[in-house]
């Protein structure tokens, strides 16, 4: 959970001057109050489902849903660090925002909630997607705008279980970030923006130990920070062109990149390949094969290529909890910051 791990002051003989405080002297400036906007959403909208791809795991420190319906973010933009918090009020959805990156935020709301995004584009092949897409109508698919926020989390998820790289990120944010801004940065559970890219390449080797990333996971976070600007650039690429000049980066290939550009763009037909799990799970809804593979996947999408909408397929595909019974144990769980 957010805040779990008890905040440290960064040594002067490691990261010296990239964190510039303390965190006991680190407070997040209050303003005034927040900036605002309103955005009408068409049809039916479901604001959990457009923004829960944004969530790793439920102590996000950068990531929050509250009991009363709101979604809190907690991101670098361009600007700057900014918190946005977004509800639902009847028929229309609100943002408010804090820091240099509030504006930023608020330019993008429209574009963060599905603005752009075409679900009448979609037409279902199978009855379980039709069904799905019957039972959950307010699905739309987000786009950030921001490619680093989903890059390096999702290098942290490569070739090890949720858990584990969910508490990767959780330990690397809290320790190595900055306190949110507004009041989402204060109280007992504070939130968090990710470090800045100065900041995640001068994060020393023993602190990946520590946080339970290895050396391999570790060195492409640090190759793609050093290419911050070039990568971040890709937002406003076709998502073909950004998953290229990504994959470009070693150690991020075809299965990060459509993680990245899934959230960054939006992009309706960057189905996720090379995952442990999402074959046998389209295979299994389908065709009832539990054993499929990326080319079988990839071969029950088929019909969704035309329109480009065969993420969106997978996504209903996953919400309509059709999953393969389980025949073997879960992955075993490690830390090797303890070793």
């Amino acid at each position: 959970m957010a805040g779990r791990f008890a905040p440290r002051p960064p040594s002067h003989a490691t990261v010296r001057d990239a964190v510039p405080v303390p965190r006991s002297a680190s407070v997040p400036r209050q303003a005034a109050g927040p900036r605002t906007r309103t955005w009408v959403p068409e049809g039916p909208y479901d604001l959990g489902l457009v923004l829960g791809p944004l969530r790793r795991g439920g102590g996000d420190p950068t990531f929050r849903a509250t009991r009363d319906g709101s979604v809190w973010r907690a991101t670098r933009t361009p600007a700057g660090p900014g918190t946005l918090r977004v509800y639902a009020y009847g028929g229309e959805v609100r943002g408010e925002a804090w820091g240099p990156g509030a504006e930023w935020l608020l330019d993008r709301l429209p574009e963060l909630l599905g603005a752009a995004d075409e679900p009448d584009v979609f037409e279902p092949r199978h009855r379980l997607v039709a069904l799905a897409r019957h039972r959950r109508p307010g699905l739309r698919l987000t786009r950030t705008g921001l490619v680093l926020e989903s890059l390096i989390p999702s290098v942290l998820e490569q070739k090890v279980t949720a858990d584990e790289a969910y508490r990767a990120w959780r330990r690397l944010v809290s320790w190595f970030g900055e306190p949110a801004p507004g009041p989402a940065g204060t109280g007992e559970r504070p939130m968090w923006v990710m470090p800045a890219p100065r900041t995640w390449a001068l994060i020393p080797s023993w602190e990946w130990h520590r946080a339970g990333v290895d050396d391999k996971r570790a060195s492409t976070i640090l190759r793609a920070v050093r290419l911050a600007a070039r990568l971040e650039q890709t937002a406003g690429m076709p998502p073909a062109e950004a998953r290229a000049r990504l994959e470009v980066v070693p150690g991020v290939g075809p299965w990060t990149s459509a993680e990245v550009v899934q959230r960054s763009h939006g992009a309706p037909d960057a189905v996720t390949t090379g995952d442990l799990h999402l074959p046998r799970i389209v295979g299994w809804a389908l065709a009832g094969n539990r054993d499929a593979d990326d080319a079988e996947m990839l071969r029950l999408l088929e019909p969704y290529a035309p329109e480009g909408q065969r993420h969106r397929a997978a996504r209903y595909v996953l919400l309509s909890g059709n999953t393969p019974p389980r025949r073997h144990p879960k992955m075993r769980k490690t830390d090797i910051g303890k070793w």
